[in-house]
């Protein structure tokens, strides 16, 4: 069983995957930075320096008016909307950098293929092509077409 284990676990795919799993990991530390270090403040000045961070609907009475959205989460409950939009626009510039990563593959590879010249097949002269009817006619038994 471990020796099936092992196989498993050094096939390509899993090795491969297990890489992707990691780099991924490191690329959304680096989004996530991106977005609450760069895109949130510069979207915050814009907006009259309001921090997104700290926008939530308090649910309890308990919470202290004002409170950071930390400090309001600790005090009771409360729905972080400011939260939820950094989060959105994390996942939405994590999706167009991967759909500019995987279009300029894909136009990587479209150039590799058109580099490969694919020999094409000599053409076939018009009296071999006639004698080939000829005899696939004689061989299922039909008469000729008339010309």
């Amino acid at each position: 069983m471990l020796e099936e284990f092992k196989k498993f676990a050094m096939r390509g795919n899993v090795v491969d995957l297990a890489v992707g799993v990691i780099i991924g990991a490191a690329f959304g530390a680096i989004v996530t930075s991106l977005v609450n270090d760069i895109i949130m403040p510069i979207v915050g000045a814009i907006t009259g320096g309001l921090d997104f961070s700290n926008y939530y609907l308090p649910l309890s009475s308990s919470i202290q008016e004002g409170a950071a959205y930390v400090d309001a989460k600790k005090q009771g409950a409360v729905v972080g909307y400011g939260q939820f939009i950094t989060v959105a626009l994390n996942f939405l510039i994590v999706a167009w950098v991967l759909f500019l990563v995987i279009r300029g593959m894909n136009r990587l590879q479209r150039k590799e293929d058109e580099k490969v010249d694919v020999p094409k097949a000599p053409e076939i002269p018009a009296d071999v092509k006639l004698l080939a009817e000829i005899r696939d006619l004689l061989a299922s038994g039909q008469a000729a077409p008339q010309r």
